[in-house]
């Protein structure tokens, strides 16, 4: 669990160090002025976070359902190898799809206005002053929800309800207590990464104002990684007998 909750970690670190500092820049100066390859480069970093998270979470799922289902076979199957290769093709399977989104956009002319009502370099701000027809550019985005969003959810919701019948056949209420504060932390991240992402991606932009997606998006790249240190660290006893050891 820890080498997936540092990479995690990472992928907090990566994405608020990439969008807050240009956003508190542009909120202080009322705007900003970006180069279009920073954009994409911004926007493109933005989409590895996002897309890495999303499977690391899926990842850490499978995890606690190893831990809780089946803890006989849990050594054996979660290795350190297999650790390495789930949280390798995590990051290469966010990359593989944040590249082809940016060089769908690449291919758009951007010649009207050049202003972007937004924080930061997003997708749909990119697409709404470009010349060209997006409608690839979105599908292709609406498809890579499947493996990013879809799947990585369904799995989820299953592996936790295997979880769940495993807790209550637990005869023992301090034993139920137990399993379910394990399993508290990443649920809890889950709904509020999941659920803000849906929101922006999957609901038609046509039934949002600007200010929403603003709103939105705050909530994704900031609120979100603060609150995932707060939530892991407050909830693992290990990190807080290394906190009273450090006081």
């Amino acid at each position: 669990m820890y080498y997936f909750l540092s990479n995690l970690c990472l992928c907090d670190v990566m994405l608020t160090t990439n969008i807050v500092p240009n956003m508190l820049f542009v909120i202080w100066r009322k705007g900003k002025t970006i180069s279009f390859g920073v954009c994409l480069l911004q926007f493109y970093i933005y989409s590895v976070c996002g897309g890495t998270e999303c499977l690391l979470l899926t990842v850490m799922s499978y995890d606690r359902y190893l831990a809780i289902c089946n803890p006989l076979r849990y050594s054996a199957i979660m290795n350190f190898n297999q650790c390495l290769n789930l949280i390798f093709w995590s990051w290469f399977l966010g990359s593989l799809t944040a590249i082809i989104t940016v060089i769908m956009i690449c291919g758009l002319e951007f010649a009207g206005p050049n202003t972007i009502d937004h924080l930061f370099c997003d997708l749909e701000p990119l697409l709404q002053i470009s010349c060209s027809e997006t409608y690839f550019v979105q599908l292709e985005v609406h498809l890579s929800t499947i493996p990013l969003l879809c799947f990585p959810i369904i799995y989820i919701v299953v592996s936790y309800i295997h979880v769940f019948i495993t807790v209550l056949n637990i005869p023992s209420t301090s034993g139920r207590q137990k399993v379910f504060s394990t399993c508290s932390s990443h649920l809890t991240v889950v709904c509020a990464f999941y659920g803000t992402l849906f929101t922006i991606y999957t609901v038609p932009s046509k039934t949002k104002s600007t200010d929403t997606n603003k709103f939105l998006s705050l909530i994704y790249t900031v609120v979100t990684p603060l609150l995932n240190p707060v939530i892991y660290g407050l909830r693992s006893q290990d990190i807080r007998r290394a906190l009273k050891k450090l006081a």
